[in-house]
């Protein structure tokens, strides 16, 4: 930029001024050759000085991160993703991240009806594949984390309960996130896997709901991630739910079609799929992408 690369214009400033009916002779020919000479390098210096300063300057600025990025995250991931958004900023000077979190579906679903936004990180690939099919990604989406399911129960347990199959006794409050929320669709699994059938006398918009109900006291167990029971292990307690019943679920992050700020978009997605970003992720409880 600010340097006009226009082919031929050196070669005919150089050739300007030197045109001769005759060919000069003897000394004078020497000296015009070396006059020549120097001015075709100065030429070339200059040229050299201008492009270089053009690419090592404006280029770089024109690719670093910069300005306000929106992320739309997962509500499970509010602690993780509010850490490496910290370390993101600390790194990149002259960027502030700001997030929205909720249920995946309803993160999904404001997207495609034009909310903006630079990122989307999903507790699942199928609400993910909603705003995709939509067209509203730039890219192909990448599974960056993993989580899986975790009875809550109040701190110490004093219900007592030990299992699945313990939440389907109707004298034991259970909440659990809607079926369209990723962790409404573990919890269904779960059950499913288990053999049991369980009436919730709740079903949250996202799982932070579901961990308000327990830790208020107001249900007595409801089915979260295992990163939910870690980042809240001061005010309640887990129970640990068999392999063979238990359901995994994916977290896949994409670019958004149209991001207002698409260099820090592939700057975020590029640190949390790196080993900082990884390395806060494996803290707060979560598995790497399976």
């Amino acid at each position: 930029m600010g340097v006009s690369r226009r082919p031929g214009a050196f070669r005919s400033s150089t050739r300007a001024g030197v045109r001769s009916p005759r060919p000069p002779h003897g000394r004078h020919a020497t000296l015009l050759t070396a006059v020549c000479a120097a001015v075709a390098a100065l030429l070339l210096a200059a040229c050299s000085s201008s492009s270089g300063g053009s690419s090592s300057g404006s280029s770089p600025a024109a690719g670093k991160p910069s300005g306000t990025l929106v992320v739309f995250a997962a509500t499970s991931l509010t602690d993780a993703f509010d850490k490496i958004g910290a370390q993101f900023e600390k790194a990149n000077p002259g960027v502030t991240v700001k997030f929205n979190y909720n249920g995946s579906s309803s993160l999904a679903t404001s997207i495609n009806q034009g909310a903006p936004a630079d990122v989307f990180a999903s507790a699942a690939p199928e609400n993910m594949k909603t705003v995709t099919d939509a067209g509203d990604a730039a890219g192909t989406p990448t599974t960056f984390a993993s989580n899986t399911a975790e009875i809550m129960v109040e701190k110490g347990n004093p219900q007592h309960i030990e299992s699945v199959k313990d939440l389907a006794d109707d004298k034991v409050k259970v909440a659990v996130c809607a079926p369209e929320v990723p962790c409404g669709a573990v919890a269904q699994e779960v059950f499913k896997n288990a053999g049991v059938t369980v009436k919730p006398v709740s079903e949250e918009t996202n799982v932070g709901g579901v961990v308000t109900k327990v830790t208020l006291g107001e249900v007595d167990a409801g089915i979260v991630y295992v990163t939910d029971v870690k980042a809240n292990e001061t005010k309640a307690t887990g129970v640990a739910i068999p392999a063979n019943q238990n359901a995994i679920t994916e977290y896949p992050i994409v670019q958004l079609k149209g991001a207002p700020n698409a260099t820090a978009a592939k700057a975020f997605i590029k640190y949390v799929l790196g080993p900082d970003g990884q390395k806060v992720l494996a803290s707060f409880g979560f598995m790497p992408p399976g």
